[in-house]
């Protein structure tokens, strides 16, 4: 589907590898300039190098987005490279998954400070040339925020506060001219997914192949996800083809999801 985004210009966290390396792919193959920004430099210009389209323009940028200054730098790297911004995808942030009673106050604090504030400081550093292009914040969250679980109490915390700061960031985007979505991703085939494998073969002493069928059927799901699938949604919330889509929460999962 040609999504109308050749010659603009994306700034993508989380970059470096999994889902956010995927995102930038499918920008890329649409045409998309993109500033990748995480903490591993060297992986990120491994992922500028593989994408595919030779006529994009990239810009690495390292940098750890607990930093207050973080986001304004990282834009105005952005900005410096490319002139201009039509597109954020917040997706930086791994949250500590573990027995709340050993969770810590600094475990609490990373989690926040990581991914929420992480995505606060982006989209806040980012929305004057967001306005000035009309452009789009795409905030990649995660099923967990759903329901809760014993083992994800920061995580899922994290992911709803993003969902209702998604809404609301949504309802200033309609008089600033500026699109605002979310995508809840459920079993998807990244570094993470590997690590929890290994969690539940651990702690189920199961084989791999029985734990990945354990997660299956735990999420009452036929498969696992691939990282292109999340790339190939966030293309179209980014495009005028779905210029009336606005605070939305879109979950892609499987069916995983059962609940409204």
């Amino acid at each position: 589907m040609e999504l109308g985004l050749s010659g603009k210009v994306a700034l993508v966290t989380g970059a470096s590898r999994g889902i956010g390396a995927a995102i930038c792919v499918e920008l890329a193959r649409e045409g998309m300039d993109i500033c990748l920004v995480a903490r591993d430099e060297v992986k990120m210009r491994e992922v500028a190098a593989g994408l595919s389209n030779a006529s994009v323009q990239t810009h690495v940028y390292a940098a750890d987005l607990r930093a207050p200054d973080a986001g304004d730098k990282a834009v105005a790297a952005a900005i410096a490279a490319f002139g201009r911004l039509d597109l954020i995808v917040n997706n930086a942030g791994a949250t500590k998954r573990a027995d709340f009673f050993t969770l810590t106050e600094d475990d609490w604090q990373d989690g926040f400070a990581l991914k929420f504030h992480g995505y606060v400081r982006m989209t806040r550093a980012a929305w004057p040339h967001l306005r000035a292009s009309k452009g789009s914040v795409v905030n990649i969250v995660g099923i967990g925020s759903r329901a809760g679980a014993a083992e994800f109490t920061i995580g899922g915390s994290v992911n709803v506060a993003i969902l209702n700061y998604t809404k609301a960031m949504a309802d200033i985007g309609v008089e600033h001219g500026v699109r605002v979505n979310a995508i809840n991703p459920g079993l998807i085939e990244t570094d993470r997914f590997t690590r929890n494998i290994e969690r539940t073969m651990h702690d189920r002493s199961l084989s791999r192949e029985d734990a990945v069928k354990h997660l299956l059927v735990s999420h009452k799901t036929t498969r696992v996800g691939r990282p292109d699938e999340i790339g190939a949604l966030t293309a179209f919330l980014a495009s005028e083809k779905a210029d009336f889509i606005q605070g939305a929460i879109i979950d892609i999962d499987g069916g995983a999801t059962r609940s409204l």
